[in-house]
């Protein structure tokens, strides 16, 4: 009964924070803040499912676990602002940032800003951008970068899954070439199978010939 009162009792202080939060631009609560909500709550689980624990150890679980949670939360901000100035940089249709959830961001890259027509070879005009983006995530042995290569439907779907390999690993050697861990990059191709738009329309085709760098924070 005292683990529960006690997990209870940082949850709602937790939580009261977060109301008390502004907004940010973008309509989402105050990030760190859920973090530390949400590393509080994992915390507190943690420590109360490891055997019998006293109060007390479940309570510093709870501290623990909102630390870290607040810590993944601040570091992902950072990484946002600095991606997102970035972005900010290039044409719109370029490249989008998304934060997914508290410890996740997805950078999405056209094609036709990376790759010339049915080419696997990064432009050189684009390189300068991932310059950036790598000096963003260079150095920081606690995050994980999954680079997935996507196609339009044009094609056979044999043809258009090896060019979103070859595009992803482009994309994932140029990082590494500039400082960022290749024991923390992985790559993936998805060919034509997950659209973002309509293949029907030039357009949707563009939404859909795309790079995705997503980025997980631990």
């Amino acid at each position: 009964m005292k683990r529960l009162t006690i997990f209870v009792a940082v949850g709602t202080l937790a939580l009261g924070g977060c109301a008390t939060t502004s907004e940010t631009d973008d309509g989402g609560a105050d990030k760190a803040t859920a973090g530390a909500i949400i590393g509080g709550i994992v915390g507190g689980v943690i420590a109360n499912n490891t055997g019998r624990q006293s109060s007390g150890k479940t309570a510093l679980g709870v501290m623990a676990g909102a630390v870290a949670g607040g810590v993944i939360g601040d570091s992902m901000d950072r990484k946002e602002t600095s991606l997102r100035q970035i972005a900010s940089e290039r044409d719109a249709k370029d490249m989008e940032i998304v934060r997914v959830r508290e410890d996740l961001l997805r950078i999405s890259v056209s094609s036709e800003a990376s790759f010339d027509f049915d080419r696997a070879e990064l432009k050189p005009e684009f390189k300068p951008t991932l310059n950036k983006v790598a000096d963003v995530l260079y150095n920081d042995p606690n995050q994980r970068i999954r680079v997935v290569g996507h196609t339009d439907s044009r094609g056979s779907d044999a043809y258009n899954q090896g060019l979103s390999e070859r595009r992803a690993q482009a994309t994932a050697s140029y990082l590494i070439s500039q400082g960022v861990a290749s024991s923390q990059v992985t790559v993936e191709g998805r060919g034509e199978s997950e659209p973002r738009a309509d293949n029907a329309t030039a357009e949707g085709r563009a939404q859909n010939r795309r790079v995705e760098i997503f980025l997980q924070q631990f």
